[in-house]
């Protein structure tokens, strides 16, 4: 687990990463806190997603996106319109 901690650092930094186990079910707590000290974002995951590859890049990917909108810098409907529009070219692309 302290490997993945490392990992997650490099990939979170300038963000301090802790990981705990959490839950009883494989849960872990990923918090990320500034520089100054203050908790930033706080995320339930499952040691499953840590130890996969692929998943620990999704879980990267999110916590990414997170820390975008809790400072800030996008907005939660600017994803939904990703969202949609990306539905709309796999359609396009089926037909």
């Amino acid at each position: 687990m302290e490997s993945i901690s490392l990992l997650l650092s490099e990939s979170l930094s300038p963000y301090q990463v802790t990981l705990m186990s959490c839950g009883t079910h494989g849960e872990c707590l990923v918090t990320l806190k500034n520089t100054a000290g203050a908790v930033v974002l706080e995320r339930e995951v499952n040691q499953a997603q840590l130890a996969d590859k692929r998943l620990l890049t999704d879980v990267v990917d999110g916590l990414h996106r997170d820390l975008l909108i809790a400072e800030g810098r996008l907005e939660p409907c600017v994803i939904a319109a990703w969202r949609h529009a990306a539905e709309g070219k796999a359609l396009v692309q089926r037909n």
